[in-house]
């Protein structure tokens, strides 16, 4: 069905990632419609291309466009300046008068993007934090998408990352490589609790976070737009039989709620795993005890858990935009296209 939530000035807003083309269309400062559509930009740009048709066609004509990137790091380009370069390219082509976003240098026009790539590249994260912080000034923005996580400290209304390209902020912890439905389950925890005994997990792509949260009922409709790890189904039944294989045993070989304690443990490991970086986070920028969690990205059901285990307020970041409830969630779990959008005068 198409959607171009109604007449006024547009502004569709883009974060070109690496498995996921995500859009927002803001008009007259109100999130209309927001959409995403997997993009597995490895396999190569024309995937792109096939996104942009999708989603165009969906959200319709714009009189502004702005993107964000995070998609320049898979091993389609020589490096992430290559990636930046063509990336703005197609963006340009795709959509007239792109501005593409800089992070802290601000919106810069396609044709100069090589000369900024350090500040574009993954600069998605900071496309959200800048909107937060003039929110809410003193904030933990926590961002855990398909396969990552973004764990951002906001003080006093502005951006207190300690880092800002990709390999700062993986050094600083900002910046966890673990999200709700792509991980690969054996990269979540060495060994689990199961039926008793802690059993090692395969090194083997036999199951994903999307098969653990799908059998916890954790993942909303939309949220895992991937292949599977064997190809087969995205039903509760398949899942739990990925699953088993992890541990090497067969699905009849526990009862229902024994897989879903199994499933619950990597669940419990991942969230621990985001626990530590959270806090040493908020060790290197302190915040007042009563600064909220504000939780986006299709995972917000681990970011409110985060939150509790913080003793913080949890806010959604879809309380904070200006969304009608139909688009909230979508709105929430595409964060940066939403903030782009509206940075740039949506």
């Amino acid at each position: 069905m198409t959607s171009h939530g109604g007449a006024g000035k547009a502004t569709l807003g883009w974060d070109i990632g690496g498995a996921h083309l995500k859009a927002a269309r803001v008009v007259d400062g109100r999130i209309a419609a927001v959409a995403q559509e997997p993009c597995p930009l490895w396999q190569g740009l024309d995937k792109l291309d096939a996104a942009f048709d999708a989603l165009l066609a969906r959200l319709g004509p714009a009189d502004r466009h702005a993107a964000t990137m995070t998609g320049e790091l898979v091993d389609l380009f020589e490096n992430r300046a290559d990636g930046v370069a063509r990336l703005s390219t197609v963006a340009a082509r795709r959509c007239p008068g792109v501005r593409i976003y800089a992070g802290r240098d601000g919106f810069v026009d396609p044709a100069a993007a090589a000369g900024h790539a350090d500040a574009i590249a993954s600069a998605n994260w900071h496309a959200t934090a800048a909107f937060v912080g003039a929110a809410v000034p003193d904030a933990l923005l926590v961002d855990m998408g398909s396969t990552t996580t973004d764990i951002i400290p906001v003080r006093a209304g502005r951006v207190a990352a300690r880092g800002y390209t990709d390999a700062e902020r993986l050094a600083s912890g900002e910046l966890v490589y673990t999200g709700a439905t792509r991980t690969a389950l054996m990269a979540i925890a060495p060994a689990v609790p199961v039926a008793g005994t802690l059993c090692g997990v395969a090194a083997e792509y036999f199951a994903t976070m999307a098969d653990a949260n799908r059998i916890l009922g954790r993942l909303d409709v939309g949220a895992d737009q991937h292949p599977t790890a064997d190809g087969r189904g995205k039903s509760v039944a398949e899942s739990r039989l990925r699953l088993s294989r992890m541990v090497g045993r067969d699905v009849a070989d526990l009862d229902e709620a024994g897989w879903t304690r199994v499933a619950e443990a990597f669940a419990e490991a991942q969230v621990r795993r985001v626990h530590d970086a959270a806090a040493l986070a908020l060790s290197a920028s302190p915040l007042p005890a009563d600064a909220p969690v504000v939780g986006c990205g299709i995972g917000r059901f681990a970011v409110a858990e985060l939150a509790r285990r913080l003793g913080r307020p949890y806010v959604d970041l879809s309380a904070l935009l200006p969304v009608a409830p139909a688009e909230a969630a979508r709105a929430a779990s595409c964060a940066p296209a939403v903030a782009v959008a509206l940075l740039a005068g949506g």
